[in-house]
């Protein structure tokens, strides 16, 4: 399996010039050959390569020809991204970046772990340049590398580096457990954990209010702070998915498997009425970002991530199987009208993914075994 490696470089001036110089090339080829895909739809990687490759060489001939063919793949991958939007239906555009990463392999770097030096390849050849492994990622270093991107951000250079990692040995599970994510709970499992902080909440409402008196404005100095609160914000739900799902996997044996509801459209599927604060914050949600966190985190464990459908989880029984929408009193309360069984209503939706799953499987709770299809209980708390 593949992890990646956030590493600081710690290039001279000199150095750091070479590096700008060769990313602004990098960049204009990316775009050159996005331009090019765009315009006469073409998105296959070999076709793009025989229409752009020699003419590009011939106008950035100080460009390592490998460094060049790695910029015409990251183009074919972000044309092919976004023909497959269009195709879709969904809003898309002509690919361009204004500082698009360079992507270096075995062929035009070399990553010396002891030494903690690493040699690029730049427009005056290569170079070599030191870097430092951050505390958190140094159980990965040392392992084989396969890719890495040069990413410059506000004056800092730093090396997004793939490793591959042998896979874990750990030994299979039959343990299912279902996880419902909320906007008002992060996260509630069917092993009765409920995760996250209502803390997070607080702090995004906190951070909307300044973001609208800041817009009010529109002064110069407001638009830098609301620049700055932006990143800000990035940031803190980068760490509230990453800590929501490290807790997840913990509270999880190993093998076993988590179930987790496909949210992929939810935004336009929602009956949520628009211009309120639970609009707001569905919009906001970083259920992507939050879904990668959890399967490579599982993945380290030896689990495995399934999505399902999502649909009446909320308003089903995990007792009875009665379904209706009046069966949810609130937010919190979960009443069957057909049963009476009460219990909390995302508990309750964490259990309804659980059963999803394995009835999907022919899987009875009752026997614990492989139905026929056929059981009268096909949902039991």
């Amino acid at each position: 399996m593949d992890r990646t490696i956030r590493i600081q470089l710690k290039p001279t001036h000199e150095q750091k010039q070479l590096l700008d110089e060769t990313t602004r090339q990098f960049t204009q080829v990316f775009n050159a050959v996005c331009a090019y895909g765009w315009q006469h739809s073409e998105k296959n990687g070999v076709r793009l390569h025989h229409a752009t490759y020699y003419k590009l060489r011939e106008t950035y001939p100080r460009l390592n020809a490998n460094v060049l063919i790695q910029a015409r793949i990251k183009a074919t991958e972000a044309l092919k991204s976004t023909f497959d939007r269009k195709a879709k239906g969904r809003k898309a555009g002509q690919p361009q970046s204004r500082q698009c990463p360079i992507r270096y392999n075995e062929r035009t770097s070399v990553l010396n772990w002891q030494t903690q030096e690493v040699c690029l390849s730049t427009v005056e050849g290569r170079i070599l340049v030191p870097f430092q492994v951050p505390l958190y990622s140094s159980k990965y270093a040392g392992y084989q590398v396969t890719t890495a991107d040069l990413c410059i951000r506000n004056g800092r250079y730093g090396l997004h580096v793939v490793v591959s990692v042998p896979e874990p040995d750990v030994p299979q599970s039959d343990e299912v457990i279902g996880v419902d994510l909320g906007l008002n709970r992060p996260a509630v499992t069917s092993n009765r954990h409920f995760l996250g902080s209502c803390h997070w909440k607080e702090v995004e409402r906190r951070r909307f209010r300044i973001r609208r008196k800041l817009q009010s404005k529109g002064t110069k100095s407001a638009k830098r702070h609301l620049k700055k609160l932006s990143g800000r914000s990035l940031r803190f739900h980068r760490d509230c998915d990453h800590v929501l799902s490290k807790r997840i996997v913990e509270h999880a044996t190993p093998g076993s498997t988590l179930v987790i509801e496909n949210l992929t459209h939810i935004r336009s599927t929602s009956k949520i009425r628009k211009k309120t604060e639970t609009s707001r914050r569905l919009h906001s949600w970083s259920f992507a970002q939050f879904h990668t966190f959890l399967s490579y985190k599982a993945q380290e464990r030896g689990m495995q991530v399934v999505k399902i459908d999502p649909r009446h989880t909320s308003q089903t029984c995990s007792q009875c199987g009665h379904q209706h929408r009046s069966n949810r009193k609130s937010q919190s309360l979960f009443l069957c009208k057909n049963c009476g069984y009460c219990l909390n209503a995302d508990l309750n939706a964490a259990y309804n993914i659980r059963n999803k799953h394995l009835a999907s499987l022919g899987i009875s709770l009752a026997s614990g075994s492989l139905s026929d299809g056929l059981s009268s209980q096909p949902f039991v708390g």
